[in-house]
């Protein structure tokens, strides 16, 4: 189901709870504080722990502020592993977030969310660096590549040149090879770029660059790929906000990102077997992060595993004039 045929089917507020509602919202964001972390979770999903760091409280009063907050209905909580994680939620008050969220952060708050990104970065960065055979048979556990692979595949618009983020093993390089003139790999993991080298190499791939970095190198060649594919990569990454806004200025007018990821869910074992840094995510935060991007949606297909996991394959589509909302 996508995010706009579950907005659809939820039950609306009978017409004589509208004002209230609105009300008990607006009373609850009237404190500069909450609308503080109001603006900071337009960006990211952030844990009660980081909050208290950002925001320099301790965890009594945060947690007050928090409770405020998702008693309005204006963030919403999920659990990940031992942690609660916070992201901001409320329709209906977009025009009020779209003038909280042209204010910039102060300096204080900002350098906090960057030793955040930072952290979560470097514990991914760890992780791959000691990757070995473990990482490939845990993955196995939640979902091998021919689980979504030859899906993705199917995808796929014709084009000259495409780009994939995280090629992992280098599988769906031989899906990207045949179809573009020009294929580019980029890999944060200098240890997983070159596994993903050395399987182009085995298959006589000879039209793909491979690149050393995150996708703020994609961002850096704007409008290069018709193509951009991301296959179980964003649960890896510090903040998938920034890579849908990257990746929207490496694609062409009118290309197409593919993104094959985890839908959300509780399996914390995921995290030290595999370098999780999220458990999955929520359609409609893909959907979220792609709008504020400029992208559209297109084709989605979701399938459920035997082992409780489930796969969203989601396709978005930059439009020839990109309107991008800024967060």
């Amino acid at each position: 189901m996508t995010s706009s045929q579950a907005q659809q089917t939820a039950p609306a507020t009978p017409p004589g709870e509208q004002i209230p509602q609105l009300a008990a919202r607006l009373k609850a964001a009237g404190d500069p504080l909450r609308l503080e972390i109001l603006r900071l979770l337009s960006q990211d999903s952030y844990s009660v722990l980081e909050l208290c760091r950002i925001f320099d409280l301790r965890q009594p009063a945060l947690s007050h502020h928090l409770k405020v907050l998702a008693q309005a209905g204006l963030v919403s909580k999920r659990r990940e592993g031992n942690n609660l994680f916070y992201r901001r939620s409320g329709d209906g008050l977009e025009a009020l977030f779209a003038s909280l969220d042209r204010l910039p952060l102060t300096e204080a708050r900002a350098q906090a969310v960057a030793e955040i990104a930072s952290e979560r970065a470097e514990a991914s960065r760890r992780f791959f660096a000691d990757y070995g055979n473990r990482f490939r048979e845990q993955q196995e556990l939640i979902a091998g590549y021919e689980v979504y692979g030859p899906q993705v595949a199917q995808l796929l618009r014709a084009g000259a040149s495409a780009l994939e983020v995280g090629p992992g093993e280098g599988e769906f390089l031989a899906e990207l090879a045949p179809r573009f003139a020009a294929v580019t790999a980029l890999d944060l993991s200098a240890n997983m770029l070159e596994r993903a080298r050395q399987f182009a190499v085995e298959q006589a791939l000879g039209n793909i660059e491979f690149l050393h970095g995150d996708t703020r190198e994609a961002a850096a060649r704007p409008a290069c790929a018709d193509t951009v594919v991301v296959n179980m990569v964003l649960h890896h990454t510090p903040d998938p906000q920034q890579i849908f806004s990257d990746l929207q200025a490496a694609l062409k007018p009118g290309g197409q990102l593919l993104v094959a990821e985890l839908q959300a869910h509780e399996q914390g074992w995921a995290r030290d077997a595999c370098g999780d840094l999220w458990l999955g995510f929520a359609p409609e935060q893909l959907s979220a992060w792609a709008e504020r991007a400029g992208l559209e949606n297109g084709r989605s297909v979701y399938s459920a595993l035997r082992n409780g996991f489930q796969i969203q394959i989601r396709e978005f589509v930059k439009p020839q004039t990109v309107a991008v909302r800024h967060a």
